[in-house]
């Protein structure tokens, strides 16, 4: 039998330069491989067509995602709103192939009756309304901490409102118990997402520095730099390097007043995969415990060392991984034990046993195809 299958993708999901298109484009060429003819739907607003998608699909598809008050809705979260379109909706139903939506933000069309006996699955990214409720505990900007506040109220009331309407696959343990206690899911699973790693990669020995990476104009991740900058390494006299896109003037400022920190702006995907592999220690915390970090798992697969805090890791079964510390103090004293241990042949091989067989696109290609077809 030939399985046809839509794809509905909250962004376009290519060039793979930031955690949030990983699990979607690895995703693509699993599936192909498996033998599925993908029919993919784009909303872009900034990243352009991109042709190197082509080559997994059967048709790639592009729709203009409706910005600013456009976009806006009284009773529907903005990132969900700004991505209804009648056109995706007309060629959706010039067929009946099953329907994967890639996040929250693709699934207006649950609330379209015309879909209301459609095989659709929800590819759930994150719990969004605790995501945005913590984007605005951690945002500076009064602006955007209304905004995100606002959004996390429409999108609690949302996730709980689309919950039974399709079959969910989340990304993370914890996020399958939210929607099952908080919202009573019936139908939710969790599936591990795709990446670009086959095996784990990282480096015996030792490195000579300290690394945090991200995409640098998340608020979130603006915060978690400031944070380790403030209370962590403001003590250390050890080199820490902070890499990641599009870095604010503000923590630009920041990171200058600090004589043992050194940014690196926008480096290439090969720079970047350079300095994860010759740090020392990834230092990886996070004010987020939704969904699963993306950076963290780049850090396990490449990097040696790696310290957490109990958010980075919450549901994610990686603790095992990583060195935890709660507090800034215990984050130092981890950071002060490690900084000149070597790293083990043995942790590498804990790593394997742990990621390897979890991680596996073919095998997770094939339990998304069981759970569609």
């Amino acid at each position: 039998m030939e399985k046809h299958l839509h794809i509905v993708c909250l962004d376009v999901p290519y060039p793979v330069d930031y955690g949030g298109v990983f699990d979607l484009y690895y995703k693509l060429p699993a599936l192909q491989a498996a033998g599925v003819q993908i029919y993919l739907h784009c909303f872009e607003y900034g990243r352009g067509e991109q042709p190197a998608l082509n080559q997994f699909c059967k048709e790639v598809h592009y729709y203009e995602r409706q910005k600013g008050h456009k976009g806006m809705s009284h009773n529907l979260p903005y990132i969900v709103a700004s991505r209804a379109n009648p056109l995706l909706y007309e060629r959706l139903l010039q067929d009946d192939y099953p329907i994967l939506l890639e996040g929250i933000h693709c699934t207006h069309l649950l609330l379209d009756d015309r879909f209301a006996h459609r095989k659709i699955f929800l590819r759930l990214h994150n719990t969004e309304y605790q995501y945005y409720c913590q984007l605005a505990q951690s945002s500076n900007s009064l602006v955007k901490k209304l905004y995100y506040w606002n959004e996390s109220r429409l999108l609690k009331k949302y996730e709980a409102a689309i919950a039974n309407k399709c079959t969910i696959l989340a990304v993370s343990d914890q996020d399958v118990y939210t929607y099952r206690k908080e919202f009573n899911a019936k139908k939710v699973a969790q599936l591990p997402v795709f990446l670009p790693f086959k095996s784990v990669n990282s480096l015996p020995g030792a490195g000579c520095f300290c690394l945090y990476h991200g995409n640098l104009s998340v608020s979130e991740n603006e915060a978690a730099v400031e944070w380790l900058l403030r209370d962590v390494f403001n003590k250390l006299p050890v080199p820490f390097i902070i890499a990641g896109k599009n870095p604010s003037d503000r923590l630009q400022r920041h990171i200058a007043h600090h004589k043992h920190a050194c940014l690196v702006a926008n480096p290439s995907e090969e720079e970047m995969q350079d300095m994860i592999a010759k740090a020392q220690i990834n230092v990886v915390p996070s004010f987020n415990n939704t969904g699963i970090k993306l950076k963290l798992l780049n850090a396990l697969f490449s990097g040696r060392h790696c310290i957490v805090n109990d958010a980075a890791v919450k549901g994610s079964g990686l603790e095992s991984a990583c060195h935890v510390g709660t507090t800034p103090n215990a984050f130092r004293e981890i950071i002060a034990q490690l900084y000149h241990m070597p790293f083990a042949p043995e942790e590498i091989q804990l790593r394997k046993m742990l990621l390897q067989d979890t991680f596996n696109n073919e095998r997770n290609a094939s339990r998304l195809i069981q759970w569609i077809w």
